[in-house]
């Protein structure tokens, strides 16, 4: 058994029943990219997040995302040292290979904005000071339904720095039957072994960068792209296609292809762009997955 499938069986040993959601998340960490989990409360959100930094052997953080909570309780905070007359900065949890966003949508705009350098530049600025995060850094954050009490909408430039956005959703009937049997799920990471360490997670980004993509390939990824800016209020960014291309190279590197297919970038597209589109007026938000599957009927697929 090759890295990859190794490293999905273990976290599919402790997430039941959700193997394409788990195999997304994967991808979304090989693509370098941020991971928003979207559902409603009890279904395994964290649980997925804690076990994809035990699989990778990651030096991780949780952060319970409040309304009272400040930037600096995120990034940190300069305090003065009497002894040396000095300030001093202290490292807050987002000093971490991967930080656990925990309900991210239920602190204020203001507090998620302390997210904003770190999960597009990898570095903190600190009083004009900028401190490197290390390698690899990936934020995964939970969020609970919009229409839920204490909730604040995620702005759409705080959007666009996640790469996918998955749901869990409620288990089939088999796997909740192993869930009740086999009782709460995180007893059993202490179990599940370290598949991944940081090192070779490294080396797989970088495997992930040198998946072959064609010249048709880039233009039908263009074409979906420039569907949604001219279709939809607001259509995908740039840095949203090179997500969208980074993301279809892990997927075909996790396929075992060498070269990037249409339908690798089918699979992933609506992680990726659901979250970002704005339908036009009259249009109902919540869609999103809806308009992705529709822009892709509506693409022709090189021959």
């Amino acid at each position: 058994m090759n890295p990859l499938d190794a490293t999905l069986a273990a976290i599919e040993g402790v997430i039941l029943g959700k193997g394409p959601q788990v195999r997304l998340c994967l991808a979304c960490l090989l693509a370098r990219g941020h991971l928003l989990i979207e559902d409603v409360p009890g279904v395994g959100k964290t649980t997925l997040a804690q076990t994809l930094a035990r699989v990778l052997g990651l030096e991780w953080s949780r952060l319970q995302f409040t309304s009272d909570m400040l930037p600096a309780d995120i990034v940190g905070v300069s305090i003065f040292d009497r002894t040396t007359q000095k300030f001093q900065f202290r490292r807050g949890p987002v000093f971490t290979q991967l930080l656990l966003a925990d309900e991210i949508n239920r602190a204020s705009p203001k507090a998620q904005s302390a997210l904003l350098e770190a999960m597009a530049e990898r570095q903190v600025s600190i009083d004009g000071v900028t401190y490197a995060l290390p390698e690899p850094f990936f934020v995964v954050a939970t969020q609970n339904p919009h229409e839920q009490i204490g909730t604040y909408g995620l702005p759409e430039s705080q959007l666009d720095r996640f790469l996918m956005r998955v749901s869990l959703g409620y288990p089939d009937h088999a796997s909740e039957r192993r869930v009740l049997l086999q009782g709460e799920r995180r007893e059993l990471l202490h179990d599940t072994p370290v598949v991944l360490g940081p090192s070779e997670l490294l080396i797989l980004q970088r495997g992930t960068r040198a998946v072959h993509v064609s010249d048709s390939l880039l233009d039908y990824l263009q074409a979906l792209v420039a569907r949604t800016r001219t279709q939809l209020r607001l259509g995908l960014s740039p840095r949203a296609a090179q997500g969208l291309l980074r993301a279809s190279q892990a997927w075909a590197l996790m396929e075992g292809e060498s070269a990037v297919l249409p339908e690798h970038v089918q699979t992933v597209f609506p992680a990726i762009a659901a979250h970002r589109l704005v339908a036009r007026e009259g249009d109902a938000a919540e869609r999103g997955g809806e308009i992705a599957d529709e822009l892709i009927r509506a693409t022709p697929v090189p021959v």
